[in-house]
């Protein structure tokens, strides 16, 4: 509908924002009495910090406006291209991982859903499915941008299977990478989605220096995706601070974790999005380390993991952590985004 403002682009990502923070606050309230009304609410963890026991039955899935607000969003403001079906295609199908997950939780009454191998099956298809067709359809090279150094090709072993005139190109390296990647990323979302506001106050950070990202790059859409999401966070973050009426669930915390990763493909910035996403990375190696730790020595190194739950249990209250947690996130986005302009700026030079 905006697509003729292309003009200015600036306006288009701001235009975004409130498209998406509009959407998300006037759907979420309808969305929360309807899961009310249903019963469909949060099972918490037995063994967690026992103040979240409150939180049990709480109204979740709230990620499913947050993913219709980016999908009217941007079917309004963006421009039909490849990549906009494709970055919609993947939000929505890992939308729908998470989706069966949180019903399940709910249908069985624990705090569990899809077994580990299930949900990583389903991750990993997702992720590959994007990296062949970015490759293939959205001619993403298989190449890795470090800062400041030559750039690492990791489509040095590629096979090229016989289909039309051009074939379908399988990087092998490139294709591990992503996923590695693109999961990693999904999970360690997840996990940081522990306490009232962190996962889409972060998320919120993350997603407007991935915006301005796209911005540098002339790649309007991924800008506006970005911005989409962000104001989709912000519009949420109304209903989820502390005390929370909703929470995203992993319908929202898993498709949020796949964008991020498939951004960073599209705008060629996969290095400087571990840096940019820094809080999320240290969420997961917190639980990867913890597990290691206590099958070696049978005792824990965090008082508790992912890293959030750790500061509670030190007597932290739960708005001091997410609020530290957004100053952490934002100055480690701030810090990835520096590196990213500065390395662009010098390659031109």
């Amino acid at each position: 509908m905006f697509s003729s403002f292309a003009q200015y682009p600036t306006f288009l990502v701001f235009l975004a924002i409130v498209f998406s923070v509009a959407i998300s606050i006037i759907l979420m309230p309808v969305f929360i009495r309807f899961l009310k009304a249903s019963k469909i609410g949060q099972q918490v963890r037995s063994d967690g910090p026992q103040t979240h026991l409150v939180k049990q039955g709480t109204p979740t899935m709230g990620g499913v406006i947050i993913i219709v607000a980016v999908v009217i969003t941007f079917l309004l403001v963006g421009t039909p291209t490849p990549e906009l079906y494709v970055l919609i295609g993947v939000l929505i199908l890992t939308g729908a991982l998470g989706f069966v997950d949180d019903i399940s939780k709910v249908m069985k009454e624990r705090s569990l859903g899809l077994t580990p191998k299930a949900k990583l099956l389903g991750q990993t298809l997702i992720a590959s499915a994007f990296c062949l067709v970015a490759v293939n359809l959205l001619d993403i090279s298989p190449v890795i941008d470090m800062p400041f150094i030559p750039s690492l090709d990791l489509g040095i072993l590629t096979t090229i299977i016989p289909l039309g005139e051009a074939g379908i190109s399988i990087p092998w390296l490139y294709l591990i990478f992503v996923d590695i990647l693109l999961v990693g990323m999904c999970n360690a979302v997840n996990l940081t989605d522990g306490l009232d506001g962190l996962a889409a106050g972060t998320v919120m950070i993350v997603m407007i220096v991935m915006a301005a990202i796209g911005f540098r790059l002339d790649a309007l859409n991924s800008a506006i995706f970005s911005a989409a999401i962000a104001g989709a966070c912000v519009g949420f973050l109304w209903f989820n601070s502390h005390p929370a009426d909703i929470f995203m669930g992993d319908t929202g915390s898993l498709s949020l974790g796949m964008v991020l990763g498939c951004l960073a493909v599209l705008t060629k910035a996969e290095f400087y999005v571990i840096i940019i996403g820094g809080l999320y990375v240290a969420e997961a190696l917190s639980v990867m380390i913890q597990v290691f730790y206590y099958k070696k020595t049978k005792k824990r190194l965090f008082l508790m993991a992912p890293l959030h739950h750790h500061f509670e249990k030190k007597g932290w209250s739960e708005t001091k952590v997410v609020v530290r947690f957004w100053i952490i996130s934002g100055i480690l986005a701030a810090c990835g985004f520096t590196l990213y302009f500065a390395d662009s700026v010098l390659s031109v030079v």
